[in-house]
C-alpha cells in the first residue's frame, strides 16, 4: 500500500496539533525520501567525507521532531524545512573543518570530523550560506525557494 501525499500531510498537521504517535507513524513513510535528500546533499561534498549519508538523515530527523511549535502545512514544507536543516548540518561541519585547520576556536575535534570537507567546499558551502542569508534579508521567499530547489530537490511546482 503506498501512502500519498494528501496521507502524509495529513499526518505532518496531525503531528502540529500535538498527536506524538504521528511523528512515529510518520517516520517509515518518509524515511526514503529523507535518505534521498541526504544523498542529493552528499553528492556535492568530498567522495571521502566522513559524514555518513544515514547519520546525516538521522541528525536532520532528531532536529525536525525536536521542534515544538512548528505548524507543517504540506509535505513539501516539511521537506523543505528538512533539506534546510541538512545543509545547516554541514555547514556546521564545515565549519568546524576550517577552524580547526586554521588553529581557530582552539577546542578538543575529534579526527573524523575534523577531516570532513576540503577547504575548496567547506569555502563553497560557507559562501553560499553566506549568499543566502544575505538573498533572505532582502527577500526570504525567495531564499526559501533557491533552498528548497538547490538543496531539497524539489520541483518549481512544489517550492
Amino acid at each position: 500500500m503506498t501512502t500519498s501525499a494528501k496521507d502524509i500531510t495529513q499526518m505532518l498537521l496531525d503531528w502540529s496539533r500535538g498527536d506524538s504517535d504521528a511523528a512515529e507513524r510518520l517516520f517509515p513513510l518518509i524515511y526514503d525520501e529523507l535518505h534521498r535528500l541526504a544523498e542529493r546533499q552528499m553528492r556535492r561534498e568530498r567522495t571521502d567525507h566522513t559524514l555518513q549519508t544515514t547519520a546525516l538523515v538521522n541528525e536532520a530527523y532528531l532536529r525536525l521532531v525536536d521542534q515544538n511549535r512548528v505548524q507543517w502545512q504540506n509535505r513539501a514544507h516539511f521537506f523543505g524545512v528538512a533539506a534546510q536543516l541538512m545543509r545547516r548540518i554541514l555547514i556546521k561541519y564545515s565549519e568546524r573543518h576550517r577552524a580547526a585547520k586554521r588553529g581557530g576556536g582552539q577546542y578538543e575535534l575529534p579526527l573524523d570530523e575534523a577531516c570532513v570537507v576540503t577547504d575548496e567546499r567547506a569555502d563553497d558551502l560557507i559562501a553560499l550560506d553566506h549568499a543566502l542569508t544575505d538573498l533572505a534579508a532582502v527577500d526570504s521567499r525567495q531564499s526559501r525557494i533557491v533552498e528548497m530547489r538547490f538543496f531539497g530537490g524539489l520541483s518549481v511546482e512544489e517550492s
